[in-house]
């Protein structure tokens, strides 16, 4: 059994089909952390693969042949890992092209870090913000100018100065009773759907809402998510300190614990 996989439609691919994809952009993925073989929102997976490959290409493979080939990769290593499946169908090509190519890739599980973090506030709006495409050089330009500002990541805000997202990461804020979900165009995340469904679940209360740098200080809290993790404290926003709220974040963590691990 080998460590870790790399599958281009259920079998091992070579390095002649990898190489043209080192240089393509026009590509669609989702990213997911597996525990003993099994998942957690694999149909929100499903789902965002779906769409985005209509989106990208006008038209989508089957669900059920999408998860024979996650089989194929996690049967082919250990049960626990970090899984990236990546929809590619052609560059620079007018119309509908072929039938669309799944590179299925794992690597080592991760949880995500510690935490707190801190976020620089960039002006930034992603091109079809709700397709998870692969690139996006903007996230790591702004990334990189976050940490030479001394921050650890960066914010988004719109041009309406509204917050969406962060660059790997959902945003999530905490009123003091209720989670507050940023209202902005943003990419949703499949923790974030996870989360959302759960939180329903269990009644907690939930609201969508415009969040501006103004409104940061009558918060009570903030997290980023993403599939590493439900939620990482956030301590400081551009210069806004936030409070730590373990509550919320144990919170987020329970609601996550809550979803059904499920095998493809």
């Amino acid at each position: 059994m080998a460590l870790f996989v790399t599958q281009r439609n259920g079998r091992p691919a070579t390095a002649e089909e990898l190489a043209p994809l080192a240089f393509a952009g026009y590509a669609h993925f989702t990213a997911m952390q597996v525990r003993g073989g099994r998942v957690r929102g694999l149909d929100l997976h499903l789902d965002r693969l779906r769409s985005a490959s209509v989106e990208l290409f006008g038209r989508a493979l089957p669900d059920d042949r999408v998860r024979s080939f996650l089989r194929s990769a996690l049967a082919a290593g250990p049960g626990d890992v970090s899984l990236i499946a990546t929809v590619s169908s052609g560059e620079f090509t007018a119309g509908a092209g072929a039938e669309p190519d799944v590179l299925v890739r794992t690597g080592s599980p991760a949880d995500g870090p510690a935490g707190p973090l801190t976020l620089a506030i960039s002006e930034h709006e992603r091109f079809l913000p709700q397709v998870k495409q692969v690139g996006e050089a903007a996230k790591t330009y702004l990334l990189r100018q976050a940490a030479d500002a001394g921050a650890d990541d960066a914010a988004f805000v719109d041009r309406q100065g509204r917050f969406s997202e962060a660059t790997i990461w959902n945003l999530a804020f905490w009123d003091g009773t209720s989670v507050v979900w940023p209202e902005a165009a943003m990419l949703r995340g499949i923790t974030m759907g996870i989360v959302g469904r759960q939180l329903d679940r269990l009644g907690v209360p939930q609201r969508v809402r415009e969040i501006t740098p103004a409104d940061l200080p009558d918060l009570a809290g903030a997290v980023v998510m993403n599939s590493w993790t439900p939620g990482v404290a956030v301590s400081r926003i551009g210069s806004v300190p936030l409070p730590a709220a373990p509550s919320f974040v144990e919170l987020l963590h329970r609601a996550y614990r809550e979803e059904p691990l499920t095998a493809p």
